[in-house]
């Protein structure tokens, strides 16, 4: 239901180009809101949805949305950090300049998004929603910089949390599984691009391993929860009175978030090993 409230407030989505950004600008903008979706590429706008330009890598882009709300009568209600990207690889083989892109995108450039914007939630008593992962509650092989940036981006927002919650700005963690965007489809193409960069010796380590995680995610993907109740999900963790801390969303993310709480580390590591071995390729 839109509320005539909901018409005078904003809402920044980042990374609102395709799948679960784009999802989630429409649910909050037939919801009432008037949406600043970030894109990178083919700004167009739809009822409720004004595309802004937005790399959040990129100090000037970040710099021009804040300018942008700032210069906007209506009050900022919530920031959605959703961009990412997904890089795959064994540690031992990815680059580091690959580590930093990552850690640039997953991590730097959601917390240049919230430096830039939280004096306007402050002034609103708005809310900071950070779309973690499944990956940043356990670290499958070859995630080491995807899961690495998502645990990095739970910390943030925990300690974002105990900062500025007392000030009237909540924070939320919302921590998806498997959902059925081509964000995993890129995410495949890389791993391969990367595998095939490996010398030999890796090869020979970690070949088999980086074609069953990529089987694994393909099918993790395949029985995922659409863009589009994920989309939906978050936008009710963003009009939520009063939200959680964190959030899953699909099946997979609630057992696998339930199991890193009670089992120990070996057991975890068993459990996910029977797992990806299901997935390697069959000996010829």
């Amino acid at each position: 239901m839109t509320s005539s409230s909901e018409t005078q407030k904003l809402v920044v989505v980042t990374g609102a180009s395709t799948g679960m950004g784009a999802a989630t600008a429409r649910s909050l903008a037939a919801r009432g809101f008037h949406v600043l979706a970030g894109v990178r590429r083919d700004p167009v706008g739809a009822p409720g949805i004004e595309p802004v330009l937005l790399d959040i890598t990129d100090p000037e882009h970040v710099e021009a949305l804040a300018a942008r709300v700032a210069a906007d009568p209506r009050p900022l209600h919530a920031v959605v950090n959703n961009a990412g990207i997904q890089v795959n690889a064994p540690v031992e083989a990815l680059p580091l300049p690959e580590w930093r892109h990552v850690f640039e995108v997953n991590l730097f450039g959601h917390v240049a998004v919230t430096q830039a914007l939280l004096p306007a939630l402050l002034r609103t008593g708005g809310r900071v929603v950070n779309i973690s992962s499944i990956g940043g509650k356990a670290a499958m092989p070859t995630y080491g910089a995807y899961a690495g940036a998502k645990f990095a981006l739970e910390a943030v927002s925990d300690a974002l949390r105990r900062e500025v919650e007392p000030l009237g700005v909540r924070v939320v963690v919302v921590e998806p599984g498997g959902v059925r965007t081509e964000m995993a489809t890129r995410g495949i193409a890389t791993a391969n691009d990367l595998a095939a960069r490996m010398s030999p010796e890796q090869d020979q380590r970690y070949g088999g391993l980086v074609q069953a995680i990529n089987s694994l995610m393909a099918s993790g993907t395949s029985s995922g929860v659409t863009a589009e109740a994920a989309g939906e999900a978050i936008a009710k963790v963003v009009t939520a009175r009063r939200p959680r801390t964190r959030y899953t969303v699909g099946r997979d993310a609630a057992v696998l978030t339930r199991l890193t709480r009670i089992l120990s580390d070996r057991t975890l590591d068993r459990v996910i090993g029977t797992t990806v071995r299901r997935h390697y390729p069959k000996a010829a």
